[in-house]
């Protein structure tokens, strides 16, 4: 790959980063931020974006042709359009990829901002030299991205990897499945995310419904707080475990603010390995993303690159 500079953009409900980044070796050479802002609608969310982007190439000396867009979905990954991400409202139904290349004249392409970051662990963080990973993140939400040589697993509709839609406990709800199904109350997102560790905790133990209080709490030895966090675990591992079997990847990668915790990795791999057969247990490997914050933007600038290797 060419260390030639892309301009990667990562698109979240409350902040936009850009930055410049050498394709060749991940680093970030100039980078900027803003609030993002969504409900001040697509034209002032635009107007800024290209902004923050001028005012980035500015101030380094080769000049990219190419801009990465990183976004939360659900997208259209192939037309560029937000469809209706619940923390975007405001830039719902708004065609990214059309409208930026109008405005910046440069070549753009928009993924899920969590396949961004996928792409960004596979080359230069935890997964480096690796064939084959899953990456998870697991914070507000669940997300996640596939990568198979280099290049990420798109699928069909471009909806690969949302790992955060697997029902990994259909009966949560208390109601029989039907063809209308119950798919939200028993996927992933709902049962194992921050947002989830946080709400049982203001349920349960009448906290203020942040999940760092209940790691916390946890830390102190209170039971309830520690159920929880390994119920929450348990659902991560069954997610995990119906991966391996599946995906049977290299690697799997942990990232986001839950997996900060420095005892739930170790758990989760635990959990994980009870639920394959000793010979795929053996081989199982589950690592910490290595990129933090930066994994978004870094792979969002590598997005032009693997989407023209895609086609």
């Amino acid at each position: 790959m060419t260390g030639t500079p892309a301009i990667g953009v990562d698109i979240g409900g409350t902040n936009t980063r850009v930055a410049a980044v050498d394709r060749g070796n991940g680093t970030i050479i100039e980078k900027e931020s803003f609030f993002t802002d969504p409900l001040e609608g697509a034209e002032s969310f635009l107007t800024r974006t290209s902004e923050a982007i001028e005012k980035v190439m500015g101030q380094i000396e080769a000049r990219p042709d190419e801009i990465g867009v990183g976004c939360p979905g659900p997208i259209d990954p192939f037309t560029g359009t937000i469809l209706d991400p619940p923390n975007l409202a405001g830039l719902h139904q708004v065609k990214l990829k059309d409208e930026m290349e109008r405005m910046t004249g440069m070549k753009v392409t928009v993924d899920n901002d969590a396949n961004a970051a996928a792409l960004a662990e596979t080359h230069f963080g935890a997964a480096s030299g690796e064939k084959s990973a899953v990456y998870v993140t697991v914070s507000t939400g669940v997300g996640g991205g596939i990568t198979l040589n280099g290049r990420l697993v798109s699928g069909k509709t471009g909806n690969a990897g949302e790992i955060g839609n697997m029902i990994v406990d259909p009966g949560f709800s208390g109601e029989q499945i039907t063809s209308s199904g119950h798919m939200g109350s028993g996927t992933l997102e709902r049962l194992a995310s921050g947002t989830a560790i946080g709400l049982a905790g203001k349920e349960q133990l009448g906290l203020s419904g942040k999940a760092e209080e209940v790691f916390e709490l946890a830390g102190e030895g209170n039971s309830g707080a520690q159920a929880i966090i390994d119920r929450a675990i348990g659902y991560l591992a069954i997610a995990t475990a119906n991966l391996a079997n599946t995906l049977d990847p290299d690697v799997f990668v942990f990232g986001g603010g839950v997996m900060k915790q420095k005892s739930v990795i170790p758990k989760l791999a635990e959990l994980t390995r009870g639920c394959l057969y000793p010979s795929l247990a053996g081989t199982l490997d589950i690592r910490s993303a290595a990129l933090g914050q930066d994994a978004g933007v870094i792979g969002a600038a590598l997005l032009p690159t693997y989407r023209q290797m895609d086609e």
